[in-house]
This record gives C-alpha cells, sequence and structure tokens, in this order.
C-alpha cells in the first residue's frame, strides 16, 4: 500500500471512530490530512456517493488542492462546503497535519447556552483537563464556513490552539497527526459530557487552582498516550491492530 493510500485509511478510521461514538450525526462532519511535501490534503467527501461517517471508506476520501478543489476522486464526490476550515488552517499553521470538523451535541448544547466548559475533575483524566486550560476558543458565528473569507476569519480566531468551539454548531480540532486531531476531539467531548452530568446532580464546582497546576505541569509523552488511546479507539470501532 502506497503512502497516500495509507493516509487516505487513516482519514476514513478516524471518521468510522467518530461516528462509533457519535460524535456527530449521520453524514455531517470531516476529517482530512495534510498529504506531506505537496500543497494538497485528503479530506472525507460529501455528495451522492457518500457513506454516512460511520461507515466512511477509503472510497469516500479524496484528494484536494490548498485551495479546498478537488484533484482526485469519484465523480459522484465533492469537497465539503466547510473544506475552507481546513485549508485556511493548513495555510496559516505548519504544525498542523490533520483538522476535523465534527458536530458533538453535548458540546453544542453547552455554546448555545453560554455555559463555559469547567475544570471539574484532576486524575480522572488529566488529558481533557490540561486541553481545557490551553485554552479553548470559540468562534462565534453558527453559520456554514462555505468560503476564503469566513475560513481565514475562523483560522484567526482558533489560532495556535488544538481545538475550537463553534457556537450552536458544532467543534474543530487540529494536530500534528490524524491520531492526534481525533483524540482532542474525543477529550474534548468527554470534558462536556462530565460537565453536563454534573450539572445535573448539583452545581458542579472546579477543582482546586493548585491542584490545576500540578495536573498541567505533569505532562505524559503525548505520543505514548496519543498511541495507547488510539489502539482502544481503533480496537472499539471493530479494527483490526496492526
Amino acid at each position: 500500500m502506497d503512502r497516500l493510500q495509507e493516509q487516505r485509511e487513516l482519514v476514513a478510521l478516524s471518521s468510522r471512530i467518530l461516528g462509533k461514538l457519535d460524535l456527530t450525526k449521520s453524514t455531517s462532519g470531516h476529517v482530512s490530512a495534510r498529504v506531506a511535501g505537496t500543497d494538497t490534503f485528503l479530506i472525507r467527501a460529501r455528495g451522492p456517493a457518500e457513506t454516512g461517517v460511520r461507515y466512511t471508506g477509503p472510497g469516500d476520501v479524496i484528494l484536494v488542492d490548498r485551495d479546498g478543489k478537488k484533484i482526485e476522486g469519484s465523480d459522484d464526490l465533492d469537497p465539503p462546503q466547510e473544506v475552507y476550515i481546513h485549508s485556511w488552517l493548513y495555510r496559516s499553521r505548519d504544525d498542523v497535519n490533520s483538522v476535523i470538523h465534527i458536530h458533538p451535541a453535548t458540546v453544542v448544547l453547552f455554546t448555545i447556552c453560554r455555559t463555559p466548559l469547567l475544570p471539574i475533575y484532576g486524575a480522572y483524566d488529566p488529558t481533557s483537563i490540561r486541553l481545557l486550560m490551553q485554552g479553548i476558543p470559540e468562534y462565534e458565528r453558527s453559520i456554514t464556513v462555505s468560503n476564503d473569507e469566513l475560513g481565514q476569519e475562523f483560522a484567526g480566531v482558533m489560532g495556535n490552539k488544538p481545538a475550537c468551539l463553534m457556537r450552536s454548531h458544532g467543534i474543530t480540532t487540529a494536530g500534528p497527526s490524524v491520531e492526534e486531531a481525533t483524540i482532542t476531539a474525543i477529550k474534548l467531548n468527554e470534558l462536556a459530557e462530565m460537565n453536563y452530568r454534573a450539572s445535573l446532580l448539583g452545581t458542579p464546582h472546579p477543582i482546586p487552582d493548585e491542584e490545576i497546576a500540578i495536573i498541567t505541569r505533569t505532562k505524559r509523552k503525548r505520543g505514548n498516550a496519543t498511541e495507547s488511546s488510539w489502539r482502544y479507539y481503533r480496537t472499539l470501532a471493530g479494527e483490526e491492530d496492526t
């Protein structure tokens, strides 16, 4: 299998994992990966021939240029309307090799109610607390990011962060690999789920500042944490480990 096909398989696998976890609905949502050494990227496509996110295969993943225009792929597939989220993050950030845009319902509810996510736990999941304490910006507009102007505006709001909330819309994550961008999306949703459940029981209280400081100072090796989490989620999605 050549490198481009391996990347197609990886984008498709990320999509299936996110679909399996119900982090986006039916056919909405897209995962992309920069093709190293080129001005192109692979992205989950939309169109009459597509399958749902949960069932994405490599044939659902097309190749586009730096502007998001299709170079290669089925005649019945086209770039998603919001390909500009991806193209502008790749233009703006050399550190990013994968971008994910999905619509996790619980996170969207927090943006609708303008309720902040709180650092309400520690050792339960330090990774998501570190993500929160880095700062998660919010794109205030709830419209479809469907042109270059909006893509550039969105990339400016997200800045150099690994995740961005999109008011009444969804989230976008970005990372140096498909695996890391995927895990970031999962962790952000889990943080929102815990905040939501805590609010059903009573008033959520953040953990003490001194404990947050300890958690944010103590970091596992990123690659090791990502590798083990990825192995778990690919197995959950029914994929054989290789």
